[in-house]
């Protein structure tokens, strides 16, 4: 399969995959291959978990997914996400819902991730009515969306208008190993991003304005560390692009989506499930993002992470959707796990914010 046709949609291909049912039964070894790995809560019941359960604590970020339509289409995304996903949007509507629930609750931060967040027509409403709230908001840019339509040159000024935290994926400071995963022309229409990101004011020292890059590895291994992998992106992007950022996240690939289709498509499925396991770091356990984090889908309903709601894994109980919001017994339920959650607990782990061990 040419590199094009793997970086369109699942859905648009009418792959397999594009049925989550069928992705968990490929993790769960009921289907593709028969590779069995220990159960995740399982092999957490061993580190010291009871009964293999992981239980939330305190919500401090609640995560808004606004839907799947994107200016691009990469070849890792676990969220499928391309120009071809317009059937999955959050409307106004939802929108209104999320604001209430955070009027009402003190939850200090506010991730608008997509997609391209951007795309969504309520995007600048929401996050001025998040920002009058007095929250925090991270918005997960792609960056090549503030040069793909004149109407989207004004980002940098809106961000740092209202103080969002910008985080972005940046997979290398190599441009053939970035446009290898996001498309070609990708990473010099990044670069020039940051640039207009950097005159605006991120990633300079002492304007208050944060400028987050996202690594994530280009093939079939568990990214570095995270402290030196900064300072290379640093020294390089400086040397070579004269363009600057605060931090780097170094974040694993997700056995999923278009990932999962990579891995599959390749051979290297079984290897890397192996790797992640072998990799298991009980330490990264304690700090993974489901504990903080809850994270609302496109339609209201409700998830533990991202990678739970690409999946169709609901939080546990009955209260699953936005109408049904009790933040009480959110901070109490049991975290729904399965094999996917290795990723996050490889190495020095693996959250939305880069390594949690």
């Amino acid at each position: 399969m040419s590199i094009h046709q793997r970086n369109k949609s699942l859905a648009s291909r009418h792959s397999a995959l594009s049925d989550t049912f069928f992705q968990l039964d490929v993790l769960n070894g009921k289907a593709v291959s028969d590779v069995r790995i220990p159960l995740f809560s399982e092999t957490i019941r061993q580190a010291g978990y009871a009964e293999g359960r992981l239980k939330s604590g305190r919500i401090e970020i609640f995560q808004v997914n606004v839907g799947k339509l994107c200016n691009q289409s990469c070849a890792h995304c676990h969220v499928d996400a391309g120009p071809d996903r317009k059937e999955e949007n959050m409307t106004r509507a939802t929108f209104e819902k999320c604001l209430d629930i955070l009027s009402r609750y003190d939850i200090p931060t506010v991730d608008i991730t997509g997609g391209a967040p951007e795309l969504n027509p309520n995007f600048r409403w929401f996050v001025e009515e998040c920002r009058a709230l007095g929250k925090h908001v991270m918005d997960r840019c792609n960056l090549t969306i503030i040069l793909s339509n004149p109407k989207y040159r004004d980002l940098p000024q809106f961000f740092a208008k209202h103080q969002v935290e910008v985080v972005s994926s940046l997979p290398h400071y190599n441009a053939r190993r970035t446009d290898s995963q996001r498309g070609e022309g990708v990473f010099s229409d990044s670069i020039e991003a940051i640039r207009l990101l950097n005159a605006a004011g991120y990633g300079q020292e002492g304007s208050g304005l944060h400028l987050n890059l996202v690594y994530n590895p280009t093939g079939t291994f568990l990214p570095g560390n995270q402290a030196a992998l900064e300072r290379e992106f640093k020294s390089q992007l400086k040397r070579q692009h004269g363009v600057e950022f605060n931090n780097l996240y170094a974040i694993t690939n997700m056995p999923i989506s278009r990932f999962l289709d990579y891995l599959l498509e390749s051979g290297q499925y079984e290897n890397y499930m192996q790797s992640l396991l072998d990799a298991f770091n009980p330490t990264a356990v304690a700090g993974v993002m489901c504990r903080n984090t809850i994270s609302v889908g496109w339609d209201g309903f409700l998830y533990d992470c991202d990678f739970n709601q690409m999946l169709g894994l609901k939080v546990s109980g009955s209260r699953t959707h936005l109408d049904d919001f009790d933040l009480n017994l959110l901070e109490q339920r049991d975290i729904v796990l399965n094999q996917h959650c290795y990723g996050c607990t490889a190495g020095a782990g693996s959250s939305c914010g880069g390594q949690v061990a």
